[in-house]
């Protein structure tokens, strides 16, 4: 991965020539190897948000901030609640980044595996080495923020017989020894990230980044009747657009009433658009979250 040139505090003076990225996490985190992957050659400089929320705050304080959050892994599944804050946010997704997870077992370099008694990681980064763990059940585990904090906290203060779980890079990044690689217990792990941006940035955005939009995330709700939603999918199906993905939340506050959050894939602009004039009048509070171009698979 090429040099940056990051600051992981707000308030800071950014350079115009660089665009801001806010994520969730640390340095060497994989919401920031996503982002350099992402914008590949170009100049970021990372805002560095505790949580998912904090994203948010970050681009409605800042219309130039662009957002990058994960939505969806292979093996833990939706980061339901993601969905919610985007519908809530205005924000439009820009586009999206799939990233191959691959977890490390790190620690101080002069501590070796005898030596380790606690390994410290995110509780979704624990279950997705379950198997790893439970071949070294003397280890006590513990849940942290954040993976590549792990191996900053550790390295920062000292801690031998630590251990963390993170990537590889976050290892190189803080110095820390890697005494295993690949301890995912299933090497099929990606992580969707969705690049997100204020609503009256992105003509501006695709002009420097231009893109061939051919997915769409949407959300909506339906009148509660018998067969309301296999209408939408069937008209979906007719002008050929296909459903990669459909969850449903409930709405707070209505019982038993949901909100439909679908992604789509299609090859033709024109018939995406007539599908979304003929499903309009079936749904109630249709939102087009954004229109994007799909994302490749990353090692």
């Amino acid at each position: 991965m090429k040099s940056r040139s990051t600051q992981c505090e707000a308030g800071f003076l950014f350079t115009s020539v660089m665009k801001k990225i806010a994520i969730q996490g640390g340095y060497g985190s994989f919401h920031d190897i996503a982002a350099h992957q992402f914008f590949g050659d170009e100049e970021i400089e990372l805002i560095c948000c505790a949580t998912f929320e904090d994203i948010f705050k970050a681009i409605h304080q800042d219309s130039n901030v662009i957002g990058m959050l994960a939505i969806e892994n292979t093996i833990a599944g939706s980061l339901l609640y993601n969905n919610e804050l985007l519908r809530q946010s205005g924000v439009q997704i820009i586009g999206e980044h799939k990233l191959r997870i691959s977890h490390s077992f790190v620690c101080l370099p002069d501590d070796d595996w005898d030596d380790i008694t606690e390994v410290n990681s995110h509780p979704i980064a624990l279950m997705q080495c379950r198997e790893f763990l439970s071949q070294h059940h003397q280890l006590k585990v513990v849940e942290t923020e954040d993976t590549a904090l792990s191996a900053e906290n550790i390295k920062k203060n000292n801690l031998h017989g630590h251990a963390a779980i993170c990537s590889k890079y976050a290892a190189e990044m803080y110095g820390m020894k890697v005494l295993q690689e690949g301890i995912e217990t299933n090497k099929h792990n990606f992580t969707r990230f969705l690049v997100v941006a204020d609503a009256w940035q992105v003509d501006a955005l695709n002009r420097t980044k231009p893109m061939n939009p051919n997915k769409a995330n949407l959300v909506f709700t339906l009148p509660h009747k018998e067969g309301s939603l296999s209408q939408v999918l069937s008209i979906l199906s007719f002008y050929q657009i296909n459903l990669t993905k459909i969850q449903s939340l409930p709405i707070i506050g209505r019982e038993w009433e949901y909100q439909f959050y679908i992604d789509v894939v299609y090859d033709n602009m024109l018939r995406y658009k007539q599908s979304i004039a003929a499903i309009s009048p079936l749904t109630k509070e249709l939102k087009i979250l954004g229109e994007y171009e799909e994302g490749k698979s990353s090692i």
